[in-house]
């Protein structure tokens, strides 16, 4: 049954009523969806983004609930009012879908809700790792997950850039930059803050592959460009996003086990080298299969 087929029962069991085509012009376009959230928060998001079609509510006011909610999640933490904690994260991940398919469905994507909603997640995020350090009396180990954290998150992003690059796809809808406002603030934000840490990882990325083919010529290189970044590649990492992050830490919470999750995520630091090794002996191995050919 293909992913297709899989959603669209998923919506029927939602709403009888889902236009699955709107459902599709609704979800980000991305050559490999993350699985919690294609089965489960982008069809709740759909029947949520449908609903608001016809009010006033904007994608940013989204972004500023979601976030307020992440905010609230982190207090429970402290509080240790672990359910209700559980709970409102998983109510974040939904508005944190919603945004985007709402600001889809209405034709209403901008460079302020890309800005805001990168920068509010970030922000919440922070919130909810500085809650489970005090929560867990580790201040140094959460901070340590936190880095992880944004550094996998990051990775994912970056490494579906590089796959659309090398295929010579957009990488996301292009929008006018703001020329005033809070956006344009956001902007400026973005690009101190994180836009260096996006060419950093493009850099490693570019740089580790050129080193890997340094012996090939380039019409070998092009082609095993195709196969360093390829769909097994991003489907070894976009399961570690930020909806999954998310349904992980509120299971760990839920279960009053707040450390458990710092421990998991220092785990895919390690998780991620095996990545690394694994891409590198791939294309070595094909390197070596194409010579045996000559």
């Amino acid at each position: 049954m293909t992913w297709q087929a899989v959603v669209r029962r998923g919506l029927l069991i939602h709403s009888p009523r889902v236009n699955t085509n709107a459902f599709w012009r609704s979800v980000k376009a991305r050559p490999v969806h993350e699985g919690v959230n294609l089965l489960i928060f982008r069809p709740l998001g759909y029947v949520l983004a449908r609903a608001l079609l016809p009010t006033r509510v904007k994608p940013p006011h989204i972004v500023l609930a979601h976030t307020a909610l992440g905010m609230v999640a982190a207090r429970c933490i402290v509080a240790h009012a672990d359910l209700p904690a559980a709970l409102l994260l998983q109510v974040k991940t939904l508005l944190d879908n919603v945004d985007g398919q709402l600001a889809r469905l209405r034709g209403e994507e901008s460079a302020l809700g890309r800005y805001l909603d990168t920068e509010a997640d970030f922000v919440a995020n922070a919130a909810l790792f500085w809650a489970l350090g005090r929560r867990t009396r580790a201040p140094w180990q959460a901070l340590l997950a936190f880095g992880w954290f944004t550094l996998v998150l990051s990775w994912d992003f970056n490494v579906e850039y590089c796959y659309r690059h090398v295929r010579g796809e957009r990488f996301r809808p292009a929008l006018p930059e703001p020329e005033h406002g809070v956006a344009r603030v956001l902007g400026h934000l973005y690009q101190y803050f994180f836009a260096p840490q996006d060419q950093l990882i493009r850099w490693i990325e570019q740089q580790s592959f050129a080193w890997i083919t340094r012996h090939v010529s380039p019409e070998e290189r092009a082609r095993l460009a195709l196969h360093w970044w390829d769909r097994s590649v991003l489907i070894a990492v976009v399961n570690f996003g930020l909806t999954t992050q998310y349904c992980w830490l509120g299971w760990f919470v839920a279960r009053h086990r707040p450390r458990g999750f710092l421990s998991f995520v220092l785990a895919q630091g390690p998780y991620l080298g095996l990545v690394y090794l694994w891409r590198i002996f791939r294309i070595r191995c094909a390197i070596q299969s194409q010579r045996s050919l000559r």
